[in-house]
């Protein structure tokens, strides 16, 4: 099998290394390239003669190759800040670049410093907090706040730092791209222009741009040269306080909103969030608040169904002194369970939150365009749980839970959401195993989405908080 050819597609490099004197460089050369620009995956296919060979190697006089990483220029931030400041909607578009690049900080001091509102993607989620007064909310397709689409369809200019334009954040670049200039600051230099084509594109680390972004702003604030964003910066306040979705439900069988809403108000601040895919991962996005770096670990646009239990176990295993809690819709928590035994055996107590409805809900609800209901969902009557109102969801989670060695609590009832997340957080520190909790959900709820980012569709109600509704907002010159 030519596992190096395979490999190609999905990696930054891929050898297969035919003689062993080769070994060290091809080693040296590979931790250059997966950390260097973009990080990403190298594979090195060693074949068995290669492993059992013996080589000379002096490891005393062994230097790692350099980390290559672009640096953007002095004039290269300067024509962008004139550009920003050229334009009366800034907004920035704060992706996972600066959070790989360590430089969350950095983003908030130049967002301070210029005044101007922020969009985190989803992979840029957590860069600035949640309550922080110039966050401005999620942009998307599926994944975002109702006044992030809002503000981002009002703005007349995006920099956007470290991030993809990935189409769940876009949609089409004919709606996204209508009206605004665009300055685009990636460190992989083909993704410049991939999607679209930006008035101003500079190839840099996010760090090293956002050093210069900085010291470029605070010199012109000094000299009195900024414009003062204080009205546009209030309209977007006012989208944050007024256009939300409804979340607190009291019906049985729960909503899933109402799950997210009493996770807000259980878990600490600093908690980190692990989710994969699914309603459980966009509902999650567009209730959940997160108000740090790397406190939501997320695939992306990826879809590796089963990642949530061990991408979760990960993270306990790397910071034990942190809280970590999993989302995970009934497939992806199905996918791959055995994992959970891992965590009792290697003791990794965390919180898993198993949103249950017994249905492949994006599945079914991305059928709805096509008018198509197919069979999709998990359920079956499950002939050994005797509660009659639980025995068509199928598999007895709690059940196999246990049967792994972990702890497991299950809940019907929207008012004990709260009760049974802050029991599952003492059991996770009593004995050391992640604890599931387990919310029985209806079997049909949509959680909204849309085609474009001006065209989402709130299947469920809105929280307008406007006196007069959404006529109010419209009034107030909120939705322009």
């Amino acid at each position: 099998m030519d596992i190096e050819s395979i490999a190609k597609p999905v990696t930054k490099w891929s050898v297969t290394v035919r003689e062993p004197a080769q070994v060290p460089r091809a080693f040296q050369q590979a931790f250059h390239l997966m950390r260097s620009g973009r990080p990403g995956p190298v594979l090195i296919d060693l074949p068995f003669d290669v492993q059992m060979a013996e080589i000379e190697f002096d490891i005393d006089t062994y230097e790692p190759l350099p980390v290559y990483k672009p640096a953007a220029t002095r004039k290269q931030v300067e024509k962008a800040l004139d550009m920003l400041l050229a334009a009366e909607k800034p907004l920035i578009v704060a992706g996972g670049g600066i959070i790989n690049a360590d430089a969350s900080e950095l983003l908030v001091e130049f967002a301070e410093t210029i005044g101007v509102p922020v969009i985190p993607t989803l992979m840029g989620w957590g860069s600035i907090p949640d309550d922080h007064p110039l966050m401005a909310g999620m942009v998307g397709l599926q994944t975002s706040h109702r006044y992030g689409n809002a503000t981002m369809l009002a703005s007349d200019f995006v920099l956007g730092i470290g991030n993809r334009w990935a189409n769940r954040h876009t949609g089409s670049t004919e709606v996204y791209c209508k009206g605004r200039k665009f300055v685009h600051v990636d460190i992989e230099p083909t993704q410049i222009g991939r999607v679209f084509m930006p008035d101003l594109g500079i190839v840099s680390d996010a760090k090293a741009a956002l050093e210069l972004f900085v010291q470029v702003a605070k010199e012109r604030k000094a000299a009195g040269t900024l414009r003062d964003y204080g009205d546009w910066r209030f309209r977007c306040t006012e989208r944050k306080r007024l256009m939300h979705r409804k979340s607190h439900y009291t019906e049985t069988p729960i909503k899933p909103m109402r799950v997210y809403e009493e996770m807000n108000a259980a878990f600490p601040r600093d908690t980190i969030y692990v989710s994969t895919i699914g309603l459980s991962q966009i509902a999650a996005a567009q209730f959940l608040n997160v108000h740090g770096p790397r406190q939501w670990i997320n695939c992306g646009q990826a879809g590796p169904l089963g990642w949530t239990i061990p991408a979760a176990l990960g993270v306990v295993a790397a910071d034990p002194t942190r809280t970590v809690v999993g989302i995970s819709g009934d497939y992806d928590f199905q996918f791959l369970i055995e994992e959970l035994a891992v965590g009792a055996q290697f003791r990794l107590p965390y919180v898993q939150v198993l949103v249950n409805n017994s249905y492949l809900g994006l599945i079914r609800q991305s059928q709805r365009g096509f008018e198509m209901d197919y069979c999709v969902q998990l359920a079956f009557d499950n002939q050994n749980v005797d509660d009659e109102s639980l025995k068509g969801y199928g598999v007895d989670h709690r059940a196999v839970v246990q049967g792994l060695g972990c702890k497991s609590l299950r809940v019907t009832d929207p008012e004990k959401i709260g009760g049974a997340l802050a029991q599952a957080q003492a059991m996770a520190r009593q004995y050391s195993v992640p604890v599931v909790v387990e919310v029985i959900l209806e079997k049909v709820t949509n959680i909204a989405m849309g085609t474009e980012i001006d065209k989402v569709n709130e299947f469920e109600s809105i929280d307008c908080r406007h006196p007069e509704g959404t006529k109010g907002l419209e009034l107030a010159g909120l939705l322009d």
